[in-house]
């Protein structure tokens, strides 16, 4: 078993490689060959100009300015700089919530660790039970500080049992508080939101087939009957696979006519050429931009008529659509009632916002769902049933008593399980505070370095950048990982749930890993990780149900272990307690679970109101009308005026910023194409980064500080305890 001074040097090692991590990372950040990978946020909302632009040649590669190297720690209290309402504009709410899980372990268990190592350890360390085992078990100093050390039947156990209780109200009040912070936060997040067109719009599924009727027909017909005053369009949604392939096929003949552009207007003496054979290896020479203009006049016919095919078949039509009404109250209505006498048909949820549609999905009918559903429902099933066969088996055996009758000589090893359980199972928290220590703590440094994103980006940019948007897609910001990060969180608030009274010396290590992540997170947040969606912290109920159920777990394994304990007066104490935080959860599930699966109808009629009032001449059905359109679909001409307008305001942006700024860059860092083809990118109309300032500590642009912070106009203070104005 571990010693104290194992996991002194367990832990010295891990803080010592964060701390390397973090001094690597505090070196790299400010290097300008590294800007866009350490601040790609800044560069996506226009708000940060390249230091390599100007200049000498070192200058672009590697930070000269000494200064900046005697304050290299200071985007620590620089990430705890901005509050969390300016932190909401300029992340999301999303983003905002996720923080507060940290914050909100902290909460938690800061109390409980000061609580648990001034009682519980005093009273663990003082029973020495595993004095007298130690020929029986390999026991070491940091078991000893566990409940392990309590012997059996002893009437310390009430002490444990009473912790339990106040750690469980505990726990619950803070989840109380906090379901009911983010509630209301998500609810004023709702409200102080630009219009937007999920708010207006309603998903339909399983739309009927009518014979003679087009889907389109039958749409608007419903819809005018059932929604006459708030009805205002329909998006249809189509299967145009191969349509896509032909996009992604043409949007890399535009990228080879980007990069063959740029080397032209550098070297305008030289026309680029290429051979037109296999690999370009061999074949006719030709002139390269030439050659790719008439590759893509060639792949628009082709797409022209595709896209004809696909509109004017009829079976390319799916049973799903988009509707938009004339207020949120009149999709509030359509998205939260049932419209037809069958169920299963013209089904209405909210619509995701255009960015979360995952448009593949849209072409799976409902009944192919509803028989993935039933499949995967049987086969989790036949596992679980035919597995339990074999382990009645085992289990048959398992039981002492019947082993004990069957293998008489066995007596005195089966009389010994149960006291070795109740010791054993405190003294794997040697393993946790390990695990802790090197996923928690290095891991969280290594999570800030960015060493994988780092490296690929100036892969790309050495071998495959060819033009201003392969650099962006270089840059890949990333965002925050819900589904690989959320359950990681909840393990480290089921390990300091169950710990805090068989082991309490493990809660600082987590209280650590809250801190440390905390920090790492609001940075990258800030300047790193592009949401790619808004939920509105939808995601909430989800972590509230996981730290209900780590309670839960705790709860039974206390129960079992004082039962190895023959803590039979005290144990029955604890079955209440389960009991008690079900209804807690049922009560929260029905207080606050319906903010966030439904929007009332009060809250979008007060909207709706506010509209009309500050702008009643809005053209709600322009705003809408290409919304929810496929992205494919999309005309390339709008599409190329829009990035060529972009392009336009970001480069005056960046020329406003640098002084002597050179018109082109160096040949690693070529200057924006003319003309760029993104076929993937979202609405223009919709979706407003925020305008929030890039860090000036760095590099320096005469700009003028801003925080313009009303991408959301969100106004809310909510509780929080380190961010700070």
């Amino acid at each position: 078993m571990a010693t104290l001074s194992d996991i002194g040097v367990s832990a010295l090692i891990n803080i010592l490689s964060a701390f390397a991590f973090l001094l690597a990372f505090a070196l790299l950040r400010i290097q300008p060959v590294n800007d866009r990978v350490y601040f790609p946020k800044w560069y996506i909302n226009g708000e940060r100009a390249s230091p390599r632009r100007g200049g000498n040649f070192v200058a672009k590669f590697v930070n000269l300015d000494f200064k900046t190297y005697l304050t290299f720690l200071n985007w620590m209290p620089q990430a705890l700089k901005m509050s969390e309402t300016q932190l909401i504009n300029h992340a999301g709410l999303d983003s905002a919530v996720f923080l507060r899980i940290y914050t909100l372990g902290l909460k938690i268990f800061v109390p409980i660790a000061v609580v648990a190592l001034l009682i519980l350890i005093p009273v663990n360390v003082s029973s020495g039970t595993l004095f007298f085992l130690r020929k029986e078990l390999v026991v070491s100093d940091i078991d000893k500080l566990s409940i392990s050390n309590v012997p059996p039947k002893s009437i310390r156990f009430f002490v444990h049992i009473g912790l339990e209780y106040l750690f469980t109200i505990w726990i619950c009040y803070m989840l109380y508080k906090e379901y009911d912070n983010v509630a209301t936060m998500r609810l004023h997040f709702l409200a102080s939101q630009r219009r937007r067109a999920e708010q207006f719009t309603v998903a339909v599924r399983n739309v009927p087939q009518i014979p003679g009727h087009s889907i389109a027909d039958s749409l608007d017909h419903f819809f005018k009957t059932n929604h006459p005053d708030t009805y205002l369009c329909h998006q249809a949604v189509y299967n145009a696979n191969k349509f896509a392939s032909l996009v992604r096929k043409r949007d890399r003949l535009q990228n080879w006519l980007d990069y063959n552009q740029l080397k032209f207007e550098r070297n305008p003496e030289k026309r680029p050429t290429k051979k037109i054979g296999f690999l370009g290896l061999w074949g006719e020479r030709v002139d390269s931009i030439d050659f790719y203009k008439q590759q893509i006049k060639e792949f628009d016919k082709r797409m022209e008529l595709e896209r004809q095919k696909v509109l004017k078949d009829s079976k390319s039509i799916l049973p799903v659509a988009f509707v938009s009404f004339k207020s949120r109250w009149g999709a509030a209505v359509c998205a939260q009632t049932q419209q037809s006498k069958n169920p299963t048909l013209w089904l209405t949820d909210w619509a995701p916002e255009p960015r979360d549609v995952y448009w593949r999905n849209l072409a799976i009918p409902f009944v192919s769902l509803t028989i993935r559903k039933l499949i995967i429902s049987l086969s989790v099933f036949a596992l679980v049933f035919f597995y339990m066969i074999p382990i009645a088996f085992v289990q048959s055996l398992a039981n002492l008593e019947g082993l004990e009758r069957v293998a008489p000589f066995l007596r005195p090893v089966i009389e010994l399980i149960p006291r070795t359980i109740g010791v054993s199972i405190p003294m794997k928290a040697t393993f946790f505070i390990t695990y802790i220590m090197v996923d928690g703590w290095a891991g969280i440094a290594g999570e800030i370095l960015r060493l994988k994103p780092l490296v690929i980006f100036h892969l790309k940019n050495i071998f495959l950048v060819k033009t201003e948007r392969d650099r962006e897609m270089a840059m890949d910001p990333g965002s925050v990982d819900y589904p690989e990060t959320l359950p990681s969180l909840q393990l480290y608030f089921l390990l300091g749930i169950v710990y805090a009274v068989v082991t309490p010396i493990l809660l600082p290590f987590i209280l650590v890993f809250f801190a440390f992540a905390y920090l790492v997170y609001r940075h990258q947040i800030i300047n790193v990780y592009n949401p790619q969606y808004e939920s509105g912290a939808a995601f909430w109920p989800h972590v509230h149900s996981r730290i209900i159920a780590s309670l839960l777990i705790s709860q039974l394994l206390l129960m079992g272990l004082l039962s190895t304990k023959e803590a039979a007066n005290s144990t029955p104490l604890l079955v209440i307690l389960p009991i008690l935080t079900l209804s807690f959860h049922k009560y929260c599930k029905s207080r606050f679970e319906p903010a966030f699966r439904k929007h009332p109808l009060e809250e979008a009629m007060a909207k709706d109101l506010l509209d009309r009032t500050t702008e009643p001449d809005i053209n709600l059905k322009a705003f809408l009308a290409d919304a929810y359109l496929h992205p494919i679909f999309r005309s390339f001409e709008e599409e190329e005026l829009v990035e060529i307008r972009v392009d336009k305001v970001r480069v005056d942006r960046h020329q406003s910023y640098a002084d002597n700024a050179q018109s082109r860059d160096d040949i690693s860092s070529p200057s924006p194409p003319h003309h760029a083809y993104h076929p993937t990118s979202p609405p223009h109309h919709s979706y407003h980064q925020p305008t929030t300032s890039p860090p000036q500590d760095i590099y320096h642009h005469d700009i003028p500080p801003q925080y313009d912070y009303n991408h959301y106009g969100y106004h809310y203070e909510a509780e929080s305890w380190t961010s700070r104005d």
